[in-house]
């Protein structure tokens, strides 16, 4: 395989945010896969993101190798983060995406940090880290290592069956320190997973996915998300989805209904509007102008899903497990903190 284009080291073009950063280099690959992708690969400067809010959450502190991603899904949340960059939240998100080259080199470091007091991490809570660009760069390798060698504990949230690849490394990362792993699987409809998440592997490979982790003894939860109003939250998509989560062998499920967050909420109704614009005028009285659905509506699609697993034998997350045990549903990438000071 070969470059497409040369490498341009240290270039200068408008997204003066993004090369702002150091040691920027801007390259595409050919190969099927990575086709119309353009990569910018950046020596971050810090690695480890205080989580905002973070006395509500499970966890303080998250990794996130990538930014932008490839699954391309319409509703990702983090889509707004990319403006931030002065990219396209579009079309840009889904091919625009930038690389932590150092990030395992940076996280040796920050863990090693003597203000660093052995918090859990979270990975993948922005972007996925097991996107296709994984494939090439392979940064979660190092990552892991990084957390197993001083036993610190950690949890990975993704939609990527390319987390099998360092299944080995994360079992011997277990027997050190608390380990888990979640996939996302909102629904099993395969339609609505062509036209919502088009480079995600389908559900089925990610429920392969997970059976494949907890017959290896690395437990692994499903966070069942998003659940899409109107066209994918009938009952019997509900029970679709429960049912075959729990034949996956799954630990927990746990429902998180759609959430439209600026840029991703333009994104999601530009496609809505194209592919179903009758449901368009009923998502803007449901959303309004915030970014949640009505409590009653997200309290309904939990106790549905809750007696669900239950019916099937699932234990919902909530329900005597460690919360620590798997990621809650992604949060916004915070500004770069290397470590709370003691």
């Amino acid at each position: 395989m070969r470059w497409d284009h040369p490498v341009e080291k240290n270039p200068t073009p408008g997204n003066s945010a993004l090369f702002a950063a150091d040691a920027v280099t801007t390259r595409t690959f050919d190969a099927p896969e990575f086709r119309g992708v353009t990569f910018h690969e950046i020596r971050a400067r810090s690695i480890l993101n205080r989580v905002p809010g973070a006395s509500r959450m499970p966890f303080e502190w998250t990794v996130n190798p990538y930014r932008g991603c490839t699954h391309a899904c319409v509703y990702c949340f983090a889509r707004k983060a990319h403006s931030r960059l002065d990219l396209d939240t579009g079309l840009g998100f889904d091919s625009q995406i930038v690389v932590k080259t150092n990030a395992a080199e940076l996280l040796r470091r920050e863990l090693g940090s003597r203000h660093w007091r052995g918090e859990h991490v979270a990975i993948g809570t922005n972007v996925d880290c097991y996107q296709r660009a994984e494939s090439r760069y392979r940064l979660m390798p190092g990552v892991i290592s990084a957390l197993r060698d001083r036993a610190n504990p950690f949890s990975i949230l993704t939609k990527g069956t390319l987390i099998l690849r360092d299944l080995e490394l994360l079992r011997r990362a277990a027997e050190s320190a608390e380990v888990g792993v979640s996939v996302s699987v909102g629904f099993s409809d395969r339609e609505l997973w062509r036209t919502l998440e088009p480079g995600a592997p389908s559900p089925d490979r990610r429920l392969d996915a997970v059976r494949a982790l907890t017959d290896a003894g690395v437990g692994c939860s499903v966070l069942m998300a998003p659940v899409i109003p109107f066209l994918g939250d009938r009952p019997e998509q509900l029970r679709a989805t429960v049912a075959a989560v729990a034949a996956a062998g799954a630990t927990s499920v746990t429902p998180l209904v759609l959430h439209l967050r600026p840029g991703a909420r333009e994104w999601y109704l530009h496609w809505l509007g194209q592919r179903h614009p009758h449901l368009v005028e009923r998502y803007e009285r449901m959303y309004g102008d915030g970014a949640y659905a009505p409590t009653w509506y997200q309290r309904r699609v939990t106790r549905q899903v809750h007696e669900l697993a239950d019916a099937y034998g699932i234990g919902p997350a909530h329900r005597g497990e460690s919360r620590r045990a798997a990621p809650v549903p992604p949060l916004p990438e915070a500004a770069p903190q290397t470590a709370r000071t003691g």
